[in-house]
């Protein structure tokens, strides 16, 4: 854990922490399973807290069962007959190639009277690779770094995943017809759309590839030409969907998670403004945003006089310059160091739910009035390690990373900004 010696910066921890506890497995699947089928009983999942969902699911279900999930390396937890699998994110790797097939495996052979119970959450699109005849897990892994690099939100990213993927956009409830398939969801994106968490491999919909084609365009993606190629001669062709029985249930997300720790800051005396749980966009810019409000209500006293903590939710992208080190909510948190240089009286934490900001292992950075001077001090200019997209870095100079390790669930993004002292 981070330093939390400042009474500001463990309040902020504390309020992640009942975020994160809002979407806890336990918790969340307890009033969401469906009655157990004449049949058989299959439970696949895939996602950063996908192992985690899977334990939840196994102290609570009481009858037969067998299944398999994947989530990220590291994340994995012990279940005693579900088979828990781990594989690359945020750029897949073969072990992914292998627990997709794995997936297809469990769920193919089932009749009407079989059900399949899918757990799914953030992360399941780098984790299931499934490349379609013609393309490789190396064309799928220079698609992941060209999205992940072209600053295009979650939601786009995951339409034109969809079209390189035998698992995804509902392809698993289609194998798996004619047995009853229940999505449980841990929302990761703005706005709750299951079809866009992890991509949706049993959630039907996806948009056509020629609509896809025209999305790239219209925004100027660079896609890598194998991809491009692919895409499209799909253009050209009808796209034919096959039949699924499907149940859809969204169990968690960013605006329950923030709704708790709202509460939570309320029972302590501070009063809390929920900006939105579905902000997107780049994040240094996003952070401007942010500074501004603060600033407003610090000196305005509205929409609530301080003691007031700024909660806001969704997924922020990052366009990458270069090769540095951090994800988006270490940079937000550098650019509204920056923004918020001098202000005193004002604090602020923002960090990813699934305990993992990027690819490094904080989940985030607290940011103070005087943040940025200190990083001067410690030999670090933050314009230049926010040009070079190096937040951790500057950060990690100072101290002021916030770690949690991996949570066990993923509600995106949890921003949080205290004006004024604590009663």
């Amino acid at each position: 854990m981070s330093n939390l010696n400042d009474p500001k910066r463990q309040f902020l921890a504390e309020l992640f922490d009942t975020a994160v506890a809002a979407a806890d497995p336990h918790l969340i699947l307890k009033d969401q399973l469906p009655p157990p089928p004449k049949g058989r009983t299959v439970v696949i999942g895939a996602g950063k807290g996908a192992a985690q969902l899977a334990q939840a699911f196994e102290a609570i279900w009481p009858h037969p069962y067998d299944g398999v999930v994947v989530t990220r390396y590291g994340y994995g937890a012990p279940c005693q007959r579900i088979k828990v699998l781990e594989a690359a994110h945020p750029v897949p790797d073969q072990a992914g190639i292998e627990a997709a097939r794995a997936l297809q495996d469990a769920v193919q052979g089932l009749g009407p009277e079989d059900q399949v119970i899918a757990l799914i959450c953030g992360g399941g699109s780098s984790l299931l690779p499934a490349p379609p005849e013609g393309l490789t897990l190396e064309d799928l892994q220079a698609l992941n770094a060209a999205l992940l690099a072209s600053g295009a939100p979650i939601s786009v990213m995951n339409d034109i995943r969809k079209q390189f993927s035998t698992v995804s956009g509902g392809r698993l409830a289609e194998l798996a017809h004619p047995a009853r398939v229940v999505s449980l969801v841990v929302s990761d994106v703005p706005g709750d759309d299951p079809g866009a968490v992890a991509s949706g491999p049993t959630v039907p919909g996806r948009r056509t590839a020629a609509a896809v084609l025209e999305e790239v365009a219209a925004r100027g993606l660079e896609l890598p030409e194998r991809c491009r190629t692919f895409l499209e001669k799909a253009a050209a062709q009808p796209q034919q969907d096959a039949p699924s029985t499907t149940q859809t249930h969204v169990i968690a997300s960013a605006g329950l998670s923030l709704a708790a720790a709202a509460k939570a800051a309320q029972a302590r005396g501070v009063n809390a403004w929920i900006l939105s749980d579905a902000i997107e966009g780049e994040a240094r810019e996003v952070a401007l945003v942010h500074a501004a409000l603060a600033r407003q209500a610090q000196e305005s006293g509205f929409p609530h006089p301080a003691p007031l903590v700024l909660l806001s939710g969704g997924e922020t992208t990052v366009t990458l310059r270069h090769k540095g080190r951090g994800g988006r909510n270490s940079e937000f948190a550098l650019s509204l160091a920056l923004a918020l240089e001098g202000q005193e009286g004002i604090t602020a934490l923002a960090a990813d739910t699934d305990g993992i900001d990027g690819s490094e292992d904080n989940a985030g950075a607290f940011v103070e009035a005087g943040t940025a001077a200190a990083m001067r001090a410690a030999g670090v200019e933050p314009r230049g390690a926010l040009q070079r997209n190096d937040a951790f870095g500057a950060f990690e100079a100072i101290d002021a990373l916030f770690h949690t390790g991996p949570t066990g669930t993923n509600v995106n993004d949890f921003r949080s900004l205290l004006i004024g002292d604590l009663p």
